[in-house]
């Protein structure tokens, strides 16, 4: 959710919080804070709890769906990053690779990237709004098929809509100094 190269907000930067390098994937570097893995095993007791009481799943269902969502946030930022890649591809002036912290992850760039106009910084950080909301649609879309079948299928996918809709579309476009939207009011006050 982040266009800048700035530290991860919210964190000290203390040797606890060790950075990983994951790989590399369709180009882009790949890397993760310890943060990350901390916050996917929260998020991973919190949805297993979730799925003990309102779902009433037991057993290896819990703990299976459980982690089965939690990749599959972290999957949905990278669609959300890799639409700030493509947007980026697009100015000429490319991203490097994501790096993952706490939920989220942020883009990065080139240390050394020349100044930019406003108009390429807005367009980077649309990319990863447009690219959560197409994906928002298709879940939507598939959800809605998914009414007369019901089940944990339909609950998952409802999971990844409300997921990507209000956490990488519209949470994305706030107006916070750490998301997409920050970046777009900033640079267009600059332009």
């Amino acid at each position: 959710m982040f266009d800048n190269n700035k530290p991860t907000p919210l964190l000290p930067g203390g040797s606890w919080n060790r950075t990983y390098v994951l790989g590399k994937v369709l180009g882009l570097k790949i890397t993760a804070e310890t943060s990350a893995f901390v916050a996917g095993f929260v998020l991973w007791a919190i949805l297993a709890v979730i799925g003990k009481e309102f779902l009433a799943l037991t057993g290896p269902d819990v703990v299976v769906g459980g982690g089965l969502l939690v990749l599959l946030h972290y999957g949905s930022e990278f669609i959300h990053q890799f639409g700030h890649a493509i947007a980026a591809a697009q100015t000429g002036y490319e991203m490097t690779g994501m790096h993952y912290w706490l939920l989220l992850a942020r883009s990065i760039y080139p240390p050394r990237e020349p100044r930019l106009p406003a108009k390429i910084h807005i367009k980077r950080a649309m990319g990863g709004p447009i690219a959560s909301a197409i994906l928002s649609g298709i879940l939507g879309l598939l959800a809605l098929l998914l009414i007369p079948i019901g089940g944990l299928t339909l609950e998952i996918v409802l999971f990844l809509f409300l997921d990507n809709l209000l956490v990488f579309t519209l949470g994305a476009l706030l107006p916070l100094p750490f998301t997409d939207g920050g970046t777009i009011k900033e640079w267009r006050n600059k332009s």
